[in-house]
């Protein structure tokens, strides 16, 4: 047994929880960017093929999933992890190498970004499929492309990684002794099997600390969970006692609770306790509240999801009671004589 004015801050119930007020800012990332290139991007390659004629020839080219593009004249070439100029300097050098150019002039061109496909589901006001551009793969990026969070999100969020390809962050450019480019040190993904995996994020922390979250991948699916909050119970005393809804968004306080349940159906109800199980606790605890020291502002508590509000009989209400049900009796036994 507890009074509401000592009660152990332990014990408080927890402050609601304004999703409106998280910066979701700290869910950004810095990812790729959109001129190193990856697997499934297209490139433009261009070369002059006759010097006399000025004559040269345009291929779009698609990246692989190992990272290697196949060049006209030159052959294969690995190139992801290399920003476009990079590559470009690259391939003359290979085909120099090869011997298929003694002063080559070819350049490349991003064609066409590589977009990641995402699926949002759960507590947001667009769920579905949603495409991320390169550099924007963040789960702030998703949260966004659904359209934020609904009222009724919590702060849980979890990612399922699905996609069977996977990208490895870019890699250092590796130079020879005289400058040029060497290829690309980039390391295919690991199979399916391996690449699943599940990330649990809680925004409420997420946002403040400094762990970092995983980039998100072609397929990976990231659902926001709703909050599930137990209703208030209101009993005893009362003129509508019933179960009503914790409200999602704000703070409900004992008085509160008794103008949703209609009031107290006496007028000298004076004692009022508050059941609540605490997380882990073998027994509930009760909090003593006084409806006047509420009203002056003293006891006035606030409650927790699952609390049960109960208007105590006292000797006062007894004794009202006993008289009320006097005079009604009374008064109706007398008046078909009248």
């Amino acid at each position: 047994m507890y009074r509401a004015s000592d009660l152990p801050p332990d014990f408080a119930a927890p402050p609601p929880l304004d999703l409106g007020s998280l910066n979701l800012s700290g869910l950004a990332d810095q990812s790729v960017s959109a001129e190193v290139i990856q697997p499934g991007d297209v490139l433009d390659v261009s070369m002059v093929t006759d010097y006399e004629k000025l004559t040269s020839t345009t291929s779009p080219v698609r990246v692989a999933d190992d990272g290697a593009i196949v060049i006209p004249l030159v052959g294969r070439v690995s190139v992801a992890g290399l920003e476009v100029e990079q590559a470009e300097q690259l391939v003359n050098n290979e085909s120099i190498t090869r011997g298929v150019f003694r002063n080559p002039c070819i350049t490349i061109m991003m064609k066409q970004c590589h977009t990641c496909k995402v699926t949002v589901v759960g507590a947001v006001n667009k769920p579905g499929t949603h495409e991320l551009a390169r550099g924007s793969t963040s789960l702030m990026a998703a949260l966004v492309a659904a359209e934020g969070l609904n009222k009724e999100a919590g702060t849980e969020v979890e990612i399922r990684h699905t996609d069977s390809r996977r990208q490895s962050p870019p890699s250092r450019v590796a130079r020879g002794p005289d400058g040029r480019v060497l290829p690309a040190s980039y390391q295919p993904p690991a199979s399916a099997a391996t690449a699943l995996g599940i990330t649990k994020v809680d925004l409420a922390t997420a946002t403040t600390s400094a762990a970092k979250i995983p980039d998100l991948h072609d397929g990976d699916v990231v659902h926001v969970a709703k909050r599930t909050l137990r209703p208030i119970h209101v009993i005893g005393l009362v003129r509508k006692p019933n179960e009503f809804p914790y409200p999602p968004d704000k703070e409900i306080r004992v008085l509160d609770a008794l103008a949703l349940a209609g009031g107290c159906s006496n007028l000298l109800a004076e004692k009022v306790f508050v059941i609540r199980q605490l997380p882990g606790a073998p027994e509930p605890i009760r909090i003593a509240v006084s409806i006047q020291a509420a009203k002056n502002g003293g006891d006035n508590l606030a409650l927790a999801p699952g609390d049960t509000v109960t208007v105590e009989q006292t000797p006062a209400t007894i004794a009202t009671d006993v008289v009320q049900t006097f005079f009604r009796f009374s008064l109706g036994g007398t008046l078909p004589w009248l």
